[in-house]
């Protein structure tokens, strides 16, 4: 299956999600003019320049221009992830050129909005704390608090991502449009509610890396160190949570005000949950307007009963059906030394789309 054709994000667009996301980040209309400042942003004038950063953001990227680089390369793997994780979805997180990249449905509180928030906030903590580990920043490096032997019986060492920059660097850039708005809407409850959660994702998946020290290869020592999981891994965990978002609403508990489910049929939403306010749109009929698609033209799996299938996909509007032929490389071989040589064999494929 190959989804509906989504823009490849240009530099200047994946630094633009807007303040309509809580990843403010990059003018694009002033970066796509000043083409010098798309591939680094190294000085403290530039922070000044750069049009869609509240006061709070142009300040932090004063104080660490050096991390500029790495919160573009998160905007960057945040928007490869959505398309990938929504490539088969009537929303297939394509990018829109203009102020807002994924269409005014993100503004709107849905669950969509809240998965954009959530892998948004989780890539710039990706990437910086990556840029960390690779001695890229000098205000970070590995993280060195864990010492000592542990409860399994190895030796704390090497070199652990140091998530905790990331996560607080990503806490204070990312959240910062949303604090300064004050918190009092529920919009902004959520957005935060939602960065968080992205943030955890990383949190509860890192994992544990060891080398064996001995003779001969043994494993008398072992020295391990935490480390990231790949960002593909962060990806399928927000989309479960999108699968299971709670619908939410604003509720006054004392003197604060808090989300709550919508239904008392639900159960509360925990840190890690992504949360939503509004039903999202069926995503089916083009609407220039909202910045949606529609699913026509999209390619569609004829027999498959899920969201992929024509049925649900083509919004019960039918599809058509055409035939290609596809070349393919078989009948590979390994031949001595060193290559593999194969036949190209071609055959007829049929390809279904949406009316």
């Amino acid at each position: 299956l190959s989804s509906y054709p989504s823009k490849q994000p240009s530099l200047s667009l994946c630094l633009h999600l807007s303040l309509s996301l809580s990843l403010s980040l990059f003018l694009s209309s002033y970066l796509a003019k000043q083409p010098s400042l798309r591939s680094s942003i190294r000085d403290h004038e530039t922070c000044e320049r750069l049009k869609g950063l509240t006061n709070g953001q142009v300040q932090i990227c004063q104080r660490h221009v050096e991390a500029m680089d790495s919160v573009k390369r998160g905007a960057e793997i945040a928007i490869e992830e959505c398309q990938h994780q929504f490539q088969n979805r009537r929303w297939n997180c394509s990018t829109l050129d203009g102020i807002h990249v994924f269409g005014k449905v993100i503004t709107q509180g849905t669950r969509e909005a809240a998965f954009v928030h959530a892998v948004s906030s989780a890539g710039v903590a990706f990437a910086v704390t990556r840029a960390c580990s690779r001695g890229e920043l000098e205000k970070c490096g590995c993280d060195r608090k864990i010492r000592g032997l542990s409860p399994e019986g190895f030796q704390w060492s090497g070199c652990s991502d140091n998530l905790s920059y990331g996560v607080a660097f990503s806490q204070s850039f990312v959240d910062s449009p949303e604090r300064s708005r004050g918190l009092s809407s529920s919009r902004v409850l959520m957005n935060l509610h939602n960065n968080e959660a992205g943030r955890k994702a990383i949190l509860s998946n890192m994992k544990v890396e060891c080398k064996c020290h001995g003779v001969s290869g043994s494993c008398e020592v072992r020295t391990c160190w935490k480390v990231m999981p790949p960002f593909r891994k962060v990806g399928n965990v927000l989309k479960e949570k999108f699968d299971g978002a709670t619908e939410v609403q604003q509720r006054k508990v004392g003197s604060r005000k808090v989300l709550v489910p919508k239904s008392a049929q639900f159960k509360p939403h925990t840190i890690q949950d992504l949360v939503y306010l509004v039903p999202s749109p069926d995503f089916c009929e083009h609407d220039p307007k909202n910045g949606i698609l529609g699913t026509a033209g999209r390619q569609c799996n004829r027999t498959s009963r899920a969201i992929d299938g024509c049925e649900l996909m083509c919004c019960g509007r039918g599809f058509n059906t055409v035939e290609t032929e596809v070349v393919e490389r078989c009948s590979c071989k390994f031949r001595w030394c060193c290559s593999v040589k194969c036949k190209q064999c071609r055959h007829v494929v049929q390809v279904h789309s949406c009316r």
